[in-house]
């Protein structure tokens, strides 16, 4: 049996849904239905897509809007098994979680809050019979452990689809308790709940952090084992995650928490809007300064949030000597980390966390200013000579190559191990291709590894799997794979190799040694890389001086791989897109 992983993803498709009917589900939410010959398999410019499903009840779709009205131009192209963002200036995309789905009567049901305001919520209030919608998902489903004896369902208003489809169609049979904060009495709703279940409704405004926390707090922890799901704003529930983590210690693959929208002041907040939505954002007058992210950086470093949230209140003298900082050291800092909101209280009043400071406590947060893509952003200050030499800012800062860092630093390893986990829902394309008829053994390497045999495990392909990344334990992996005990770790002779990311932290010279090293052990190889930038991205003109502080070279295109391949014994035979600025490029021996 393969491991139990956490989703199961699906093909993405582009789809066009009209609209059937609106109706006011209570004064606070809008429900808008939806229909459509795209919801079952179709075929789009001679491609055939499956039919529409999102079998997971807090799956998210992202609807395609513009600013400018012109959506045809703000859609994504759609690949034989994918989608790829292209530039689109005007584009917006908002997250929406299906209330319900219908597929006999061909139908999706798709509620927003009432506000007024927001993209989305425009849209649906202007919804009229027959207007149509764009979208595309769900990526993935979430998967809820088998054996639960009872499920806490927390979230603000925009949470209720999901909560509401939860107890409709009731994936886990087991007591379900539910809390939702509303800013209105009128936003209550009728829920299928049963006997066993409860229900708590707090009046919060929305985003209100402290409201969240301590009604979360409040509620009766049940015996046995259990799962908890909250979906809210994004900053209010990071209270709510600190406390599930570290008082009550509930481990990861029983948590789910999820911030469905960003408050912004003094906007309204948009019902699940994605974080990844819209434009790159205005340039800024003038160039920004580097001190906000270098002073939290030294904050996150020394430990100044964690002692800050763990003793709230603390002077500037007691938390220099718990962190044992010497001199002026701490009262250099505290200025900068007031002036940004990471702690306030500065003036000798107590430090508590700003909201800034709030978000830092959040793990995902933190590797901005602590991980490895900190660590790479901080070579750039080696730009200039690195640009003279001909190397990368990466080799000048550290003396070594990346390669030669993190093949010895299993940690670091594990973050690009962590960041490849988005691949798994690109690689459609590559299962369904025909190279894997009668393939029996398969090699990987790379920090895609884990991504590319969750892949193959989803496309239903079972070769025999050998993993071999040079200097790095397997250890590193083996958490991430499906079946771990079934995988031969060494490498060895197959029938086809795949290099997931395996050239994205590797200098040109390395990478002809890689791909030398795969020409001794098959005929076929696979080099699965970023060759241009996302176009959903708001970093994308970024992409290629990223690339360059790594490993010394740009983003490499199709071009310069088949350069790299020619170098080391390799054709490139063909390339498949897989959307978002990857592909798959297929070698031959030549």
């Amino acid at each position: 049996m393969a491991a139990q992983r956490a989703y199961t993803t699906h093909p993405l498709v582009l789809r066009r849904v009209t609209v059937r009917r609106v109706e006011e589900v209570t004064p606070r939410m809008r429900r808008v239905v939806l229909g459509g010959e795209d919801l079952a398999a179709f075929t789009r410019d001679g491609i055939g897509h499956p039919g529409f499903a999102a079998p997971g009840f807090d799956d998210h779709i992202k609807l395609i809007l513009a600013a400018d009205g012109d959506v045809r131009a703000a859609l994504p192209a759609q690949l034989p098994h994918g989608i790829e963002w292209t530039p689109a200036e005007h584009r917006l995309t908002r997250d929406y979680t299906p209330r319900r789905v219908d597929l006999d009567a061909g139908e999706l049901h798709l509620d927003f809050v009432v506000h007024g305001d927001g993209p989305a919520e425009s849209w649906s209030a202007a919804a009229r019979e027959g207007d149509e919608l764009w979208f595309v998902g769900p990526k993935s489903s979430l998967r809820l452990p088998e054996r639960l004896d009872w499920i806490q369902l927390v979230g603000d208003e925009t949470a209720l689809p999901a909560i509401g489809r939860f107890l409709d169609e009731r994936p886990l049979d087991v007591p379900a308790h539910v809390l939702v904060t509303v800013s209105d009495d009128a936003a209550r709703q009728e829920l299928a709940l049963r006997d066993g279940d409860t229900v708590t409704w707090v009046l919060a405004e929305p985003g209100d952090a402290a409201a969240l926390e301590s009604a979360v707090r409040a509620l009766p922890v049940p015996p046995g084992e259990g799962y908890v799901w909250a979906a809210a704003e994004s900053r209010a529930l990071l209270p709510v995650r600190r406390y599930l983590q570290r008082e009550r210690k509930l481990p990861k693959d029983r948590v789910n928490i999820t911030g469905y929208w960003h408050r912004e002041e003094p906007a309204a907040p948009e019902a699940e809007a994605s974080a990844e939505a819209g434009a790159a954002p205005a340039a800024p007058a003038g160039m920004p300064s580097p001190l906000p992210w270098l002073a939290a950086r030294a904050a996150l470093q020394l430990g100044v949030v964690d002692a800050v949230a763990d003793t709230p209140g603390i002077s500037a003298d007691a938390l220099a000597h718990r962190l044992g900082v010497p001199g002026p050291g701490i009262a250099v800092l505290l200025p900068l980390l007031a002036a940004y909101d990471v702690v306030v209280g500065a003036d000798g009043s107590g430090l508590r966390l700003g909201a800034a400071g709030e978000e830092l406590l959040d793990d995902h947060e933190r590797e901005e200013y602590t991980g490895h893509e900190a660590d790479v952003l901080l070579a750039l200050a080696h730009l200039a000579p690195a640009l003279q030499r001909g190397t990368s800012p990466w080799r000048v800062a550290s003396g070594a190559t990346l390669h030669d860092t993190v093949a010895h630093d299993t940690e670091r390893y594990g973050e690009l191990v962590e960041e490849c986990e988005q691949l798994v829902f690109l690689l459609t394309g590559l299962t369904a291709d025909p190279l894997w008829e009668g393939v029996g053994t398969c090699l990987l390497t790379g920090p895609g590894s884990a991504s590319m045999a969750a892949a193959l495990d989803d496309a239903g392909r079972r070769p025999r799997l050998r993993i071999a990344e040079e200097g790095v334990p397997a250890e590193v992996l083996r958490g991430h794979v499906p079946a771990p005990d079934r995988i031969d770790w060494t490498g060895g002779p197959a029938d086809v190799a795949v290099a997931a990311k395996a050239l994205a932290y590797r200098t040109d010279e390395e990478a002809v040694r890689l791909l030398t090293r795969l020409a001794g052990w098959t005929g076929t190889a696979v080099l699965v890389e970023a060759s241009r930038p996302d176009g959903l991205s708001p970093h994308a003109a970024e992409a290629a001086l990223h690339a360059f502080t790594a490993t010394g070279s740009p983003l490499r295109d199709s071009a310069a791989i088949a350069v790299l391949a020619e170098r080391s014994g390799w054709r490139v035979e063909r390339t498949v897109a897989l959307g978002w600025g990857a592909e798959a490029t297929v070698l031959r021996r030549a």
